[in-house]
């Protein structure tokens, strides 16, 4: 099968804003690379994607290979039907639409989504049930999904799908289940955090508070 995966990102200083309790606008934009390059490296290391696309403005260290897609404004699920209508003009079979914020997402989730019958959308929901935190489009089927991300998107996603003669196959995994939001969310990064600050790190992230690394 060959299936692309589609990650969309938003500009650099302008992600995780909700974090401002917890990190400084530096260490916002660290946590958003870091959790962005781990996504990245995570679906380049799965041999059943063929290629790795980005939406979103220009971004450094994207890594060689990846196909990048200018973001129109501020309608992050109009930019997603756009761009998922150019991508199926080259042929796929499948699509994987993954948010850049799944700093435990693993290449075995990558295969779960992958690996889905022909006319099925996969939806992996959030720890809470209510958003969605990845997509699996079968294509030409797929084709013009109404994305609706944002409040109760997973209800509303696996409605869509269903009225438009798609079988829904919910993925529940803790490497996609967990997204980070706000300031409890981050020891779900700490890894991520780590890597971009200092391998020693004692005691980060104190969720709800700020803690500098020393």
């Amino acid at each position: 099968m060959s299936c692309w995966a589609l990650i969309p990102v938003k500009a650099p200083g302008l992600g995780k804003t909700r974090l401002a309790s917890a990190l400084d606008p530096d260490e916002r934009e660290a946590l958003v690379s870091g959790m962005l390059r781990h996504v990245l490296d995570t679906v380049r290391g799965c041999r059943a994607i063929r290629r790795v696309c980005v939406l979103g403005p220009a971004r450094p260290n994207l890594g060689s290979g990846v196909l990048r897609f200018d973001d129109p404004g501020p309608d992050l699920n109009g930019a997603l039907e756009s761009t998922v209508s150019a991508i199926t003009a080259a042929g796929p079979e499948r699509i994987l639409v993954l948010p850049a914020d799944l700093p435990c997402i693993t290449a075995a989730d990558i295969e779960r989504l992958v690996d889905l019958p022909h006319d099925a959308l996969g939806i992996a929901p959030d720890r809470h049930r209510t958003g969605t935190n990845a997509l699996s489009l079968p294509l030409p089927a797929g084709i013009w999904f109404p994305f609706s991300f944002g409040q109760d998107s997973f209800s509303t996603h696996c409605e869509s799908a269903i009225n438009r003669g798609l079988t829904v196959e919910t993925i529940l995994s803790c490497g996609l289940e967990k997204d980070i939001d706000d300031p409890l969310d981050l020891a779900d990064a700490v890894r991520v955090l780590r890597r971009v600050y200092n391998p020693a790190i004692d005691g980060w992230p104190r969720p709800g508070g700020r803690k500098r690394p020393g």
